[in-house]
């Protein structure tokens, strides 16, 4: 699908959805509306007895689909964001007709009910995504949203105590490039607490991430990526304590966060990772991702850095990490289409709300 290889790069990098046009939407629908209704293939986790193992819509009737929970619940807000940001969006019918299907207070209740029985399941990235479709259905004004959100709740409720109890008291940060990122479910977490303006959580957030990363200094980058690395732990710890900072204090932890990236080696991080079709698929289009996924880091850090000596560089290299990450985001193969799209319209619309709000608190 070449729908997005022709759109210009500051179109990109704008993060404004009345920017694109408008057959993107259908493009960033296609992948998602199909795998979240796809059961198989299914990671269903371990074995635990002789019994069998119990189908994904059995256990999860709500977000059974796109191989795995987390990814089920990321393209639920891709779909969910798009209809608050597209008017007359091609695929609404279909999107509304799948999602009222699942979303049911009946199959939410037994969503529920696993998660009470596996406390530490999906934690802490399907719980991150899951508050993102929460606070994306909090700023969507219209009926469906207040209907799904209603119906949501009791996970809702439950996800929040979880994260209150289960990952916030955790003792030590995870600095990995995949899913038990700690730095990437905080920022999730607190971008919920502030578009919901839940100010005790968002006050968690903020002492959890000063707690654990505001005496980090001069950061390996030489060392990223590794393995199935879809994420840079480096720039999405910068990501999160960007929202936690104000700017001036913010550019003087960077500044001592890491070493010089404008210089070899470490100027390496700055350059998009090479994918080669010939490595095995899924870390390829992991890699893919991480492209992707560096591209937004890149972006919000150039505009929290305004007159910084990182702010040309830093943008000028999301610039090329968009281009290489999109150019390799659509494909037919369903190692990357059940999760992709979402990272791609993460990119596209980061400044349309829900993503890095506004710090409410005064401190």
């Amino acid at each position: 699908m070449d729908t997005l290889a022709d759109i210009e790069t500051d179109t990109v990098l704008s993060g404004e959805a009345d920017r694109l046009r408008a057959d993107v939407a259908e493009t960033l629908s296609r992948y998602p509306l199909d795998s979240i209704e796809t059961e198989f293939p299914h990671f269903v986790g371990f074995v635990d007895s002789p019994d069998g193992v119990e189908r994904p819509k059995e256990q999860h009737p709500v977000f059974y689909g796109c191989f795995d929970w987390h990814s089920s619940v990321h393209s639920h807000w891709a779909l969910v964001r798009q209809l608050r940001l597209f008017d007359d969006h091609p695929a609404e019918s279909e999107i509304v007709g799948s999602i009222d299907a699942r979303l049911t207070p009946e199959n939410v209740d037994r969503e529920v009910a696993y998660l009470e029985g596996n406390e530490s399941f999906e934690k802490p990235y399907g719980w991150a995504w899951f508050l993102h479709l929460a606070s994306e259905l909090s700023l969507w004004d219209d009926e469906r949203a207040n209907e799904w959100r209603s119906i949501l709740e009791p996970l809702e409720r439950a996800i929040v105590s979880l994260v209150e109890t289960e990952f916030l008291s955790q003792e030590r940060p995870f600095r990995v490039g995949t899913h038990g990122n700690t730095a990437f479910a905080l920022h999730c977490v607190l971008d919920y607490a502030r578009t919901v303006s839940d100010d005790s959580l968002e006050s968690a957030v903020v002492e959890t991430a000063l707690e654990f990363f505001a005496e980090d200094r001069d950061y390996p980058v030489a060392y990223e990526p590794l393995g199935w690395d879809f994420l840079s732990p480096s720039l999405t710890e910068a990501d999160l304590m960007r929202r936690v900072y104000g700017r001036e204090e913010f550019a003087t932890w960077l500044d001592e966060f890491l070493p010089d990236v404008t210089s070899s080696p470490h100027d390496a991080i700055l350059e998009p990772v090479r994918v080669d079709a010939d490595s095995d698929e899924g870390v390829a289009l992991h890699l893919v991702g991480l492209n992707v996924s560096k591209a937004w880091c890149l972006a919000g850090l150039a505009s929290a850095l305004d007159g910084h000596r990182y702010a040309e560089p830093f943008e000028r290299s999301a610039e090329r990490h968009a281009e290489r990450g999109l150019a390799g985001a659509f494909t037919d193969d369903y190692a990357g289409s059940h999760w992709l799209s979402s990272f791609v319209l993460y990119l596209l619309t980061r400044n349309e709300g829900g993503i890095a709000p506004a710090r409410t608190r005064s401190d």
